[in-house]
């Protein structure tokens, strides 16, 4: 089994559960014991001063991000680290998670840019393999530039429209596709 860390999973038009629904999942970690990862695209409408005010010197007036479904009261942190060797786990470039006894001076002082998630998403021993064959998700090499998009709810169409071919006209398929 080869490791999708650092890759997206971009749910596919038939993926209807709407927890993943048109989700772009950057994965931060995958081995034979599950999967984990944050959805990129689901900004939620509260601040991250709002919502952490013990994050608020680190990222305040950014939105917070719908990670997942899995422990929604948690607090997923992702970097964008100056030098990758201080990320607690490296995801994709320079971008990863801290480590867990990280200081948030520390963090603040070795982060570029970071964005903050509620919850996670999550799969046990062997079932995003299954959804892997199912094709309920299209695999994508991860790009540092998109994870902090600032247009997080355009992204499904634009890793799409990136990856061609077929993907393209995908990616500009309307929700109800009946309406087309």
């Amino acid at each position: 089994m080869e490791s999708l860390r650092g890759h997206y999973l971009i749910a596919a038009p038939s993926l209807l559960d709407p927890n993943f629904a048109r989700a772009v999942v950057l994965i931060a970690e995958h081995s034979e014991e599950g999967a984990m990862g944050v959805i990129l695209n689901r900004a939620s409408d509260t601040t991250v001063a709002e919502a952490v005010p013990e994050l608020d010197g680190l990222a305040g007036a950014d939105l917070v991000h719908v990670g997942g479904p899995v422990a929604p009261e948690s607090v997923v942190v992702l970097g964008e680290y100056a030098d990758p060797d201080e990320a607690g786990l490296l995801v994709c470039g320079h971008v990863g998670l801290p480590a867990v006894d990280d200081e948030l001076d520390d963090l603040d002082r070795a982060t570029r840019r970071v964005r903050i998630f509620a919850g996670h998403a999550g799969w046990g021993p062997g079932q995003l393999d299954a959804e892997l064959e199912r094709e309920d998700w299209i695999v994508e090499p991860a790009v540092p530039e998109e994870i902090f998009t600032g247009d997080p709810e355009g992204l499904w169409s634009a890793v799409l429209a990136r990856k061609g071919g077929q993907f393209a006209l995908v990616a500009r398929m309307p929700l109800d596709p009946s309406l087309n």
